[in-house]
């Protein structure tokens, strides 16, 4: 199992991050034309951030090839956990209180919102678990 990174990345790290967790798996050359959509960006820079966020933990890469394809390993819950814990020391209703006040939301987040909170509501008050069995182990 890959050790998970012992530190946040940077913007720009996140903007490569967020090409892979929306995109899935992606080439050097793949990740280098959706970052020059929006700004001139040699390819080799990319390369470069790549290998670096490689050296940190964030991606891997395995051989396809003569080109290396990236995934993630740092995950898009582990950046929101941490921008929870830092911007608003962990309290859930604070952030989504000032995104709401900050730009509303559309019918569809609201029905998306209402149904996580059921299943929360559905989690805390399911009773607790009775015995947990482990395979091989002893039956209570």
């Amino acid at each position: 199992m890959t050790k998970s990174p012992d530190f946040a990345p940077t913007q720009r790290e996140l903007e490569i991050l967020k090409i892979l967790w929306d995109f899935g798996p992606a080439s050097v050359r793949d990740v280098h034309q959706r970052m020059v959509r929006h700004e001139p960006l040699a390819q080799n820079t990319v390369q470069t951030f790549l290998r670096i966020m490689e050296d940190k933990r964030l991606v891997e890469h395995v051989a396809a090839g003569r080109a290396f394809v990236y995934r993630p390993l740092y995950t898009r819950q582990r950046t929101v956990s941490r921008f929870l814990h830092l911007i608003c020391d962990g309290a859930v209703d604070q952030l989504v209180l000032h995104a709401v006040a900050d730009r509303g939301l559309t019918e569809d987040e609201c029905r998306q919102l209402e149904q996580l909170i059921q299943n929360a509501r559905k989690r805390t008050s399911a009773p607790a678990s009775t015995v947990t069995r482990r395979p091989g182990g002893p039956q209570e």
